[in-house]
């Protein structure tokens, strides 16, 4: 009982610490004269704050599952300003601020919080290894990446000992482990990229297997990655690009925690179909807009505000018609649900045109609404009082 009060006020505590840790980004970075845009800061922020939130939630909601914990674990790692205390220590006092090494040595922390990305995922949803035979196997290896982790990241306090810090073009200092460590955490990058690999061969097999809610679980899961993945891959320049995949990178700690809250998981192929769809449509928009202007001035005697004005007037006519044709191939194939129950209805209507004997249309009514909706049960009631003689009028 007190395990479960204590949960949350833990859960709420590593939160906020998180979240000011990431808030004390902002003036380190002015007090060391590296100031980023102010856009790149907010959204920096707005990643820590929704990792650091959704990680206290479910640490608060689900104390027994470690996903929620995890989440901390990762955000807290990835949240301090430690290049930007380390300048503020070495560089501008000389080494008289406490814990200056500290922050060198946890610049090359990234083994531990990308070995515990690698347990999250196999502990998706319910925090549980693999059950059978070779969850013995799963705990060991488990244990073995967490304890190779903090070795390859003890390769920066090493370096820090030694005074090998090098500094960038920027002014930043940074640590590069050598010799041994770096051997270490090549190692360690490997391993991670082959556990990374077996969990996907993995997910093909379980998700074919699996149904019902946690179908919808896993779908959640995949999302978030997809989303993440294609985040963080974006290239870094322009930085607007940059800062923008930094934002979408946000989803993917929402998706756990929708999914391990199992909160609407219901809704998932509609937002999957809806975000596939407006993104073609945009594009196929951005295209025709394109075309046009480009025919408008290059072939046809018109001035650019005229040309622009006029495929402003075209694309914004196509929207909906377009919208409609392409939403409707996009449920086909990633929202069957919908696209099941829309033609189900349809055949329905069709049918009660051309139906007036009452026993058929609640035998058509029946199969309709069973095929559409999937109810546990269904039942028609008919008011005796509308009928007269079997000929339905009175």
């Amino acid at each position: 009982m007190r395990s479960r009060r204590a949960a949350p006020v833990a859960a709420a505590a590593l939160g906020a610490l998180t979240l000011g840790l990431g808030l004390a980004n902002v003036p380190l970075d002015h007090i060391t004269h590296q100031p980023g845009a102010l856009l790149s800061e907010v959204i920096g922020l707005a990643l820590i704050g929704t990792g650091a939130a959704v990680g206290a939630l479910l640490a608060a909601r689900r104390p027994r599952n470690p996903i929620g914990w995890i989440l901390l674990a990762i955000f807290l790692l990835v949240a301090p300003p430690y290049g930007d205390y380390a300048v503020l220590d070495y560089r501008m006092h000389h080494g008289a601020l406490p814990l200056g090494g500290v922050a060198l040595a946890l610049l090359a922390d990234w083994p531990v919080w990308l070995v515990l990305i690698t347990i999250l995922l196999w502990l998706f949803p319910d925090g549980q290894l693999p059950a059978g035979r070779w969850r013995r196997v799963a705990e060991v290896l488990a244990v073995a990446g967490v304890l190779l982790g903090l070795v390859a990241s003890a390769g920066g306090a090493v370096a820090a000992a030694g005074h090998d810090i090098p500094v960038t073009a920027s002014g930043s200092l940074t640590v590069t482990p050598a010799g041994a460590w770096a051997g270490i955490q090549h190692a360690v990058s490997v391993l991670l990229v082959a556990s990374l690999l077996a969990w996907l061969v993995v997910q093909v097999p379980r998700y074919r297997r699996s149904a019902g809610e946690r179908r919808q679980q896993l779908k959640w899961l995949y999302g978030g990655a997809l989303v993440f993945v294609a985040g963080v891959a974006t290239p870094s320049s322009p930085p607007l690009v940059n800062d923008l995949g930094e934002l979408v990178a946000a989803a993917f700690p929402v998706c756990i925690g929708v999914a391990v809250l199992k909160y609407r998981l219901y809704e998932i192929d509609r937002i999957i179909s809806r975000v596939i769809s407006y993104a073609v449509v945009t594009a196929l928009l951005a295209g025709v807009f394109a075309a046009l202007v480009v025919l408008a001035t290059d072939v046809l005697p018109f001035t650019s505000p005229v040309a622009v004005a006029a495929s402003t007037l075209v694309a914004a006519a196509l929207f909906n018609p377009l919208r409609t044709r392409v939403q409707r191939a996009v449920d086909r194939r990633f929202n069957r649900a919908h696209y099941n129950a829309e033609a189900i209805l349809s055949v329905f209507t069709a049918r009660l045109r051309g139906t007036v004997d009452l026993d058929t249309v609640q035998g058509d009514l029946v199969t309709a609404v069973q095929g559409a909706l999937e109810p546990a049960h269904v039942s028609v009631w008919v008011n005796s009082g509308w009928l007269k003689d079997g000929t339905g009028s009175g």
